[in-house]
């Protein structure tokens, strides 16, 4: 197995850290020491720590991208049971964590949004991507008549965002997946139910 590129692996053990700690909370060398990276080589890769923040809000973009776009198995070619799953997958690995974590996007959004207006646009767009991910699914849904044709599924993947988010605050208070279910069996069982 070859070893990620340095600034890959900062940035990488740094989302992980800033998931656990909050970003104004995580500390650089705590980040350099989990990326086995010597000390004073951060400024080599990064101008600042907002910048290296930025790098870690792409890198978490990315990956929400690779899971969303990834081919999906739809169950019986179903583009809406295949966005069901994708939901019920998070659910899963959330009961499995220990309700602890979040989505790092709503995370720095919560810390950040009204302390840093640079982090706070970066972290809309990243938003803005999730929409219409969840948005690509609700149309290819109308187009095999699974849902209502008349439904903007620009506006209805922002409610979906909205609530998947606020769910995800309430499980990490609760410590319990049950906000999660609830989201799962209202939009899926009773908003969008065929």
């Amino acid at each position: 197995m070859t070893k990620r590129p340095t600034k890959t692996r900062i940035i990488a053990e740094g989302a992980k850290i800033i998931q656990k700690n909050g970003f104004n909370n995580t500390g650089i060398l705590d980040v350099l020491k989990a990326a086995d990276v010597p000390k004073g080589s951060f400024y080599f890769y990064f101008k600042s720590k907002e910048d290296f923040g930025l790098e870690v809000i792409n890198y978490l973009a990315e990956s929400l991208r690779r899971t969303w776009t990834q081919p999906s198995e739809y169950p019986a070619g179903s583009p809406l049971d295949g966005l069901k799953k994708k939901f019920q997958d998070a659910a899963v690995y959330f009961q499995n964590t220990g309700c602890t974590g979040g989505c790092p996007i709503g995370n720095l959004a919560q810390e950040m949004g009204d302390l840093n207006d640079v982090f706070r646009q970066r972290l809309e767009e990243v938003f803005r991507e999730m929409k219409n991910m969840i948005a690509q699914f609700l149309r290819e849904s109308q187009e095999l008549d699974e849902i209502n044709r008349s439904l903007d599924t620009n506006e209805l993947a922002d409610f979906i965002l909205n609530s998947w988010e606020g769910a995800l605050l309430r499980m990490k208070t609760e410590k319990s997946v049950a906000p999660l279910l609830i989201f799962n069996n209202t939009i899926f069982g009773t908003l969008l139910k065929r």
